[in-house]
């Protein structure tokens, strides 16, 4: 039979995504699936247990979070040759910021047949309410906590020409803000909250104006931080030229400097060329 009938399902691993917080958001897909499932693989049972509660049905679970996965994983890998395992997160989908991408990658190696069932995301939702660009952006996870380490995070995507989607806690939200203000200019963002529950909010500013409202009242509730790609970069000078054309014929002939500085900076070749002819003369 087809291993993706709910009421047979074939032997291996099954990626479910869970409701973020609304529950009528679990797909009926994803709820034939828990339904049928021989082993549910969980964060917290509690959290899923009362997600069956809702569509009616107990099934078995097994704990697989961040402080077990290793001692784990080789048992539910075995499993998956004769049973129907499915992953659940506590709320979204499946290895967006938590380690089960190592569960796929030893079944798939094990050659046991792997299945998505799609479905929230918080991080998409955010970005869906930010009003921000979407044609590209880069999904950041969790900053570190420690000052230094979230500056140097930061100051590691700040060139990176897309959205920016954050996982921080409520009560660090003003600090991360204010760290991204620095790291990145003051550019436009959005802080989401109880994204699909009754106080859904998105409140849009620039990124020092929403470090300012929370800095002495932290918003409630699971909050994704969108940050808006930086702007266009300014144009390269005659000087920006000399001086990459200066690093590069160091190690290059006066030809294929002027491409290659040509090619970075956005500046006319033939010029290049001629500017560098003269640099070596």
């Amino acid at each position: 039979m087809n291993p993706l009938d709910s009421k047979s399902l074939g032997p291996g691993l099954y990626i479910v995504a869970t409701p973020i917080g609304n529950l009528g958001d679990l797909s009926p897909r994803a709820a034939a699936i828990l339904s049928h499932a021989d082993i549910i693989a969980v964060e917290d049972s509690r959290v899923t247990a009362g997600l069956l509660r809702h569509i009616g049905v107990k099934r078995p679970m097994l704990p697989y979070h961040d402080h077990n996965a290793e001692g784990m994983r080789p048992g539910l890998i075995a499993r998956m040759a004769t049973q129907a395992v499915a992953l659940v997160s506590d709320a979204g989908t499946p290895l967006i910021s938590d380690p089960g991408y190592k569960l796929v990658r030893d079944a798939r190696a094990a050659g046991h047949a792997v299945v998505t069932i799609p479905g929230p995301c918080a991080a998409v939702a955010a970005l869906t309410l930010a009003g921000l660009p979407t044609d590209r952006f880069l999904f950041v996870g969790f900053l570190p906590s420690k000052a230094k380490a979230r500056a140097d995070a930061v100051a590691q995507v700040a060139g990176i020409r897309a959205t920016l989607v954050l996982y921080e806690s409520a009560r660090r939200t003003a600090a991360c803000l204010c760290a991204l203000a620095e790291g990145l200019g003051d550019r436009e963002a959005a802080v989401t909250r109880e994204i699909t529950k009754t106080f859904e909010e998105a409140v849009t500013g620039t990124l020092s104006t929403l470090a300012a409202r929370y800095a002495d009242a932290p918003p409630r509730g699971e909050v994704v931080i969108v940050v808006a790609p930086p702007g266009e970069a300014p144009a390269a000078s005659a000087e920006d030229g000399d001086a990459a054309l200066a690093e590069a014929l160091t190690r290059l002939p006066a030809a294929r400097a002027a491409g290659e500085v040509a090619k970075r900076l956005g500046l006319d070749r033939k010029t290049l060329y001629a500017r560098a002819l003269a640099m070596k003369g």
